[in-house]
């Protein structure tokens, strides 16, 4: 392709991909959308042919680990877009990236103009050195690109009105709240019970308070902020695999017999329309489940023995005296237009466990469909109970550097379901 119809299809995909995000709802901002259409994306992803840098909905994965496994990438338009909206930036301000690639820190200078000033930094000296080269080679070299492990932030240039984290987190460091200012924020790919939001947290003196939360997924960060999930093969079958963030039950032996027992299924009556997110129903199980965590099928092995759905990733618990297991699936109803939600269970107890599971499906239905989702709150670790008001109404979740609490304010009023676009790639 000649370079100048080369130039003219870049610029026709970028208005393309902006029209869309705003039709969807990721743009709210004549700001965001002009740095969108802006910034030749194109150019700060040259692994991708033009129609791949532009999809708006795919990241760009531009460097795998030994295993294949993505470790770098430039982020779909969507997720870059929620996550620029979500940071309200304005010019003149602070910022720092944690996680490099070039394209969405060029974003975040724009943002800021010429009396801000933007910081991305990465532990890999290799994404440094080509985002750095981007930068400059792509009319941004004022951003300052560090190498480092980003868990202590960057204090040397703090303090910060954003930071904006793009690598998957699963704690928030002291180091990332004290670079804040007062009034900074902070945007964050935050694992919780394994489920990955981009929360938007705003600070309040030592804590932080969520304005906002979108599903997403990220590459996960490395060095001393990283933190693998804890996998249980279940014994007595090969096929079964489950995942959790926070520890593995007590005795795991407990489950061995769960997977000689009879299957339980249990229907809730709770139906969802065919492309619309079950998001804030993940969380709400992820609250109220003590047990929480995933399970996945490999397909080569699978006997039929548990049915979800979705084969690689189903949510599930395991049941407080740790004998039993359940997982949500859901099922197409006659006309093919809704799915109804289910619990399955397996164990001496299945009976019992799935309709306990049932209910919480049901008490999400009944009152927070359609709400606000959860209020997310981040204390430093320590923190005695009687000073986390989302207690009374919610869960906490015990990380290294803090406690994480999510409370659950009811739905105003019944709401629509509205088809989205999902979240496919892991993102910068």
């Amino acid at each position: 392709m000649p370079e100048k119809t080369e130039e003219v299809r870049a610029t026709q995909l970028r208005e393309q991909v902006v029209d869309e995000l705003i039709a969807d709802g990721a743009i709210v901002s004549d700001a965001v959308a002009h740095v969108i259409r802006t910034v030749p994306r194109h150019l700060f992803a040259p692994e991708a042919s033009l129609e791949e840098a532009y999809s708006a909905y795919n990241a760009v994965i531009t460097k795998r680990d030994g295993d294949g496994s993505a470790v770098s990438s430039v982020s779909a338009p969507q997720v870059q877009a929620f996550m620029l909206e979500q940071a309200e930036l304005r010019p003149g301000m602070r910022v720092l990236e944690i996680g490099s690639g070039g394209l969405n820190a060029a974003y975040l200078a724009e943002l800021v103009g010429e009396a801000g000033e933007v910081t991305t930094v990465d532990i890999d000296p290799e994404i440094t050195d080509r985002a750095s080269c981007l930068l400059k080679e792509n009319g941004y070299p004022q951003v300052r690109v560090v190498t480092a492990d980003a868990h202590d932030g960057v204090p040397a240039h703090a303090p910060y009105d954003r930071i904006i984290v793009t690598v998957g987190a699963w704690d928030i460091p002291p180091a990332w709240i004290t670079q804040l200012t007062q009034q900074g924020r902070i945007v964050v790919p935050l694992r919780m019970r394994g489920l990955m939001r981009s929360v938007a947290l705003q600070r309040i003196s030592d804590h932080l308070v969520s304005t906002s939360a979108r599903i997403c997924g990220f590459v996960p960060m490395q060095g001393t902020g990283a933190r693998e999930s804890q996998v249980l093969l279940l014994t007595g079958t090969d096929e079964i695999t489950l995942r959790f963030d926070d520890g593995l039950p007590g005795d795991p032996s407990l489950l061995d017999n769960a997977v000689r027992t009879p299957r339980v299924e249990t229907w809730t009556g709770v139906t969802v329309r065919r492309g619309v997110p079950v998001d804030s129903l993940q969380l709400y199980l992820a609250t109220v489940l003590p047990g929480f965590c995933t399970m996945a099928v490999d397909p080569n092995l699978d006997t039929g023995l548990v049915a979800p759905y979705n084969k690689r990733f189903s949510l599930a618990a395991v049941s407080e005296d740790g004998r039993n297991f359940a997982y949500i699936t859901p099922r197409l109803t006659a006309d093919d237009t809704l799915f109804e939600y289910g619990a399955h269970a397996l164990g001496p107890e299945a009976t019992g466990f799935a309709d306990e599971v049932a209910g919480h499906l049901r008490a999400w239905d009944r009152d927070h469909r359609g709400g606000p989702g959860p209020r997310i709150t981040v204390y430093p670790a320590g923190t005695p109970d009687d000073q986390i008001p989302e207690l009374a109404d919610g869960r906490v979740i015990d990380k290294k550097h803090s406690r994480v609490a999510l409370s659950w304010p009811p739905a105003p009023a019944a709401d629509q379901d509205v088809p989205h676009h999902p979240i496919k790639e892991e993102g910068e």
